[in-house]
């Protein structure tokens, strides 16, 4: 049976959509520079391992970011290697918004999809909204601090469980090119998101809304981080927070 390649398995993202891979009766291996069960040893920065890891591989799903100009470099590697191999299927994780949002990581994003679309490789790009976790992040950093500074922009956050869901889905699939974008099932301002977080942490500090300027700010606050029309995901933000720190009070 012909297994998938996942890229960044051991990740944020990486573990559920290995675990929903598999639940689904996929063969799955996960490209590691440590060894473990279900792992095949491979480096994106060196390319060492990386076309043994491809033997007998079907689909690759590429998750893996830095979060650093370095992606580039690798995704190249892993591109080239995949062509080779015969890939029949690549698949890659981008986000809403890269090609919208000037941000330094979201152009590096936005180059590895024209990457792909620019290679032979039969693929499939699809663009989520910003994680639970990423928004929380925002919050967490502050926490001891009396007072929670938030931007006076919104999120549409989407849980990635349901991400990993439709990864599981296009795995599936023949290659499609770009698919349509996926976010949660909420538009909130980031004040409501850190009302709702400081409720569920116990945090005492008080909302305080900031405005910036700039083209970024001013990007996300058209909302050209958001998906326009119904909702993929299904978890919300609450759902997030009451599995993270326990039932959410109400208030």
């Amino acid at each position: 049976m012909p297994e998938i390649l996942v890229t960044g398995g051991t990740g944020r993202l990486g573990v559920p959509t290995v675990d929903a891979l598999r639940r689904a009766g996929h063969a799955v291996r996960v490209l590691s520079r440590r060894p473990g069960a279900g792992r095949a040893l491979g480096d994106l920065v060196s390319g060492v391992g990386v076309p043994e890891a491809l033997e007998g591989v079907d689909t690759v799903l590429h998750l893996a970011t830095s979060g650093l100009s370095r992606d580039e470099e690798t995704s190249a590697l892993l591109f080239r290697a995949a062509e080779r191999a015969g890939i029949r299927h690549l698949i890659y994780l981008s986000i809403v918004g890269v090609d919208r949002i000037p941000m330094p990581y979201y152009r590096t994003k936005l180059a590895v999809e024209r990457m792909l679309e620019d290679s032979p490789l039969p693929h499939t790009i699809l663009r989520a909204t910003q994680f639970h976790e990423l928004v929380t992040g925002l919050f967490t950093v502050q926490r001891r601090l009396p007072v929670l500074f938030v931007p006076r922009i919104g999120f549409q956050s989407i849980s990635t469980l349901d991400v990993a869901a439709r990864l599981t889905e296009l795995a599936a699939s023949d290659a499609a090119g770009r698919v349509p974008d996926i976010g949660g099932p909420e538009r909130l301002s980031a004040a409501e998101y850190a009302r709702r977080w400081r409720r569920a942490s116990g945090s005492r500090g008080r909302v305080v809304t900031f405005r910036l300027p700039g083209k970024l700010y001013r990007a996300l606050r058209e909302r050209r981080n958001m998906v326009p029309g119904p909702p993929y995901g299904t978890r919300t933000y609450e759902d997030y927070l009451a599995e993270r720190y326990g039932a959410v009070s109400p208030g």
